[in-house]
């Protein structure tokens, strides 16, 4: 059987559905190809889960911090087993909401691996064939494994999903999103944590100051930090704990879980790209144009398959804005990769859009670059015992002083900085921001009060 189509997508995560849906609104006939759960990375074992996750430590730090606020004692038990169920009854209504959604915008959506014949054909099964004449490659990425010796005796991120309960010594190996972000989880629910790191800080391509004012608060929560740590390999005790041997011959542990947060590795093997001709870059991603245009003139690539940004809100704007230009008429339509505010959630959170300070003087020289800075405890911690700092940052460059680098760290980060994103984007000066009114009190009045 062959299916003919406008657009096929492969891969129904943040990116791929982004795409598909756009497309159908401006009339196109689309097909999407899934092997695993609707929504991908994100929905199923990224961000989605990420937070849910996140959420309930939250409430472990607030529960923790009730007495000082003239609670009586709470002695409040917790069940993982509870908070897993809940969670993926969650994720479950939310394939359940992509489906239903694919099915009243008749995009039709196959089940299984799909394979490219050629440029303009994927196969999905023995007897299904779809023919299109464009074609976006979305598979994203799959958790990256290092070849040494006892790997497989590590989790990945996706089997932090699959917990049943929640292990009492972790380790975490990775500097990035992934393992500060699980380390704040699971300190606070409880676990001894140990994270070990190739460098000297964590979350390295950061502004410095989010990244050691980071690892700063995590070594007052207990969290220890092992830098200039590459394992060699992962052992198993006869009492059936883990240890990490380093290759300078440290040794870390005991520990009943050890994660890999390395990054995560483009799906790009057994999908055919060699028959349509597809060509990868030199770190084994989709080689792409600023137009997600592949080297192949019918077929596009997006999210995290292409190594650029790999983000969930990257992925769907990328998605959306290809579809504006392919089918909706807008020819110059396509995504600006250079402005891209995120958010770690870390325990505080960090938020971050634009250069840090050593890519601005890298760019600019010192003599253009002028930086505010403020650095305080924010007014929840006046009455608790813990006394997480908040930093904040602004880069600002030129005579007029505009802002191309906002940088914070602290209770609410991860909410307020979608609006200055936009007062960035827009290209607003300090100035601008002096000009504002402070909203009082709030952490976020530091950004529009900064000398």
């Amino acid at each position: 059987m062959t299916e003919r189509f406008d657009l096929v997508v492969i891969g129904a995560g943040s990116g791929g559905l982004a795409c598909a849906q756009r497309a159908v609104e401006y009339g196109a006939k689309v097909a999407i190809v899934e092997a695993g759960r609707l929504g991908g990375t994100c929905v199923n074992v990224g961000c989605v889960p990420k937070k849910v996750m996140w959420n309930a430590a939250q409430i472990a730090h607030a529960l923790h911090d009730a007495s000082d606020y003239g609670f009586g004692a709470l002695e409040v038990s917790h069940d993982w087993a509870t908070l897993r169920a809940a969670r993926d009854a969650y994720v479950a209504r939310l394939n359940g909401i992509y489906a239903n959604n694919l099915a009243k915008k008749k995009i039709e959506l196959y089940s299984g691996w799909a394979r490219l014949l050629s440029a303009n054909t994927v196969k999905v099964a023995d007897d299904v064939t779809l023919e299109a004449e464009r074609i976006v490659v979305a598979t994203g990425g799959r958790p990256a494994m290092p070849p040494i010796p006892g790997a497989n005796l590590g989790l990945s991120s996706d089997d932090f999903f699959e917990l049943a309960e929640r292990p009492q010594r972790v380790c975490l190996l990775g500097s990035g999103y992934v393992a500060v972000e699980f380390a704040g989880v699971l300190a606070a629910m409880g676990s001894e944590v140990s994270i070990a790191f190739r460098q000297d800080r964590v979350l390295r391509h950061f502004d410095s100051m989010l990244s050691e004012g980071l690892m700063s608060i995590m070594r007052h929560e207990g969290i220890a930090l092992h830098d200039h740590a590459i394992p060699r390999a992962l052992e198993r005790d006869t009492d059936g704990s883990l240890r990490v041997l380093l290759q300078d011959q440290r040794v870390l542990g005991p520990f009943d879980a050890v994660f890999w947060a390395a990054g995560r590795d483009p799906i790009v093997s057994d999908i055919g790209l060699e028959r349509a001709g597809v060509a990868l870059d030199p770190r084994g991603f989709i080689a792409v144009d600023p137009w997600q245009q592949t080297n192949v003139s019918s077929v596009y690539a997006l999210g995290d398959v292409t190594g650029h940004a790999p983000l969930t809100p990257v992925a769907i704007a990328a998605g959306r804005r290809l579809a504006d230009r392919l089918w909706g008429g807008m020819s110059d339509r396509r995504l600006d990769y250079s402005l891209i505010p995120t958010v770690v959630f870390s325990h505080p959170p960090i938020g971050t859009v634009g250069l840090s300070e050593q890519q601005a003087i890298e760019r600019y020289g010192n003599k253009e670059i002028k930086i505010y800075h403020s650095g305080f405890v924010p007014m929840y911690h006046a009455l608790t015992q813990r006394k997480p700092r908040a930093e904040m940052k602004l880069i600002t460059q030129g005579h007029e002083e505009r802002v191309i680098g906002c940088h914070v760290i602290g209770a609410g980060a991860d909410e307020m900085l979608q609006g200055f994103a936009v007062a960035i984007k827009m290209g607003a000066t300090k100035r601008d921001f002096d000009d504002t009114i402070a909203i009082h009190p709030t952490s976020a009045e530091e950004l529009v009060t900064m000398r």
